[in-house]
C-alpha cells in the first residue's frame, strides 16, 4: 500500500492517478462515514488494507489550524490522525504532496 497525505487541494490526487495511475481518494472522508456510522476506524483500516493490499490512498492531513469547537468534528480529526498513523506504519511509501511537489518521507 502507499499513502499520500497532504492538505486540502495540492494537487495529491493527480500527482497519484499520475504516478500510479489511481488512487482511493478522500479517505479522510472514508473515515468520517465510518465514524458516523458508528464503526472503528482503525478496525475498518485493517479490513480496508487486507482486502486492498496494493491501494495507492490518498487522505487530507486535518489535524493542523484551529481546534473545531464540535466534539464530533474533534473525534473525526482524531480519527484521521490515529488512522492516518496506522496506515503511514504498514505503508511501502509515504509521501507529502505541498503545491504539487511531492516529497518521499517512508521508502
Amino acid at each position: 500500500m502507499r499513502l499520500i497525505v497532504g492538505g486540502a487541494h495540492q494537487g495529491k490526487t493527480r500527482y497519484a492517478s499520475e504516478k500510479y495511475g489511481g488512487c482511493i481518494g478522500g479517505f479522510h472522508l472514508l473515515i468520517r462515514d465510518w465514524l458516523t456510522n458508528g464503526l472503528d476506524p482503525l478496525a475498518e483500516a485493517e479490513r480496508f488494507l487486507a482486502e486492498n493490499p496494493d491501494a495507492v490512498i490518498v487522505m487530507d492531513e486535518i489535524g493542523c489550524g484551529i481546534i473545531p469547537m464540535e466534539k464530533s468534528d474533534r473525534l473525526w480529526r482524531e480519527a484521521v490522525g490515529r488512522t492516518g498513523c496506522y496506515l503511514a506504519e504498514r505503508a511501502e511509501t509515504v509521501e507529502r504532496v505541498v503545491c504539487g511537489i511531492p516529497v518521499k518521507i517512508k521508502g
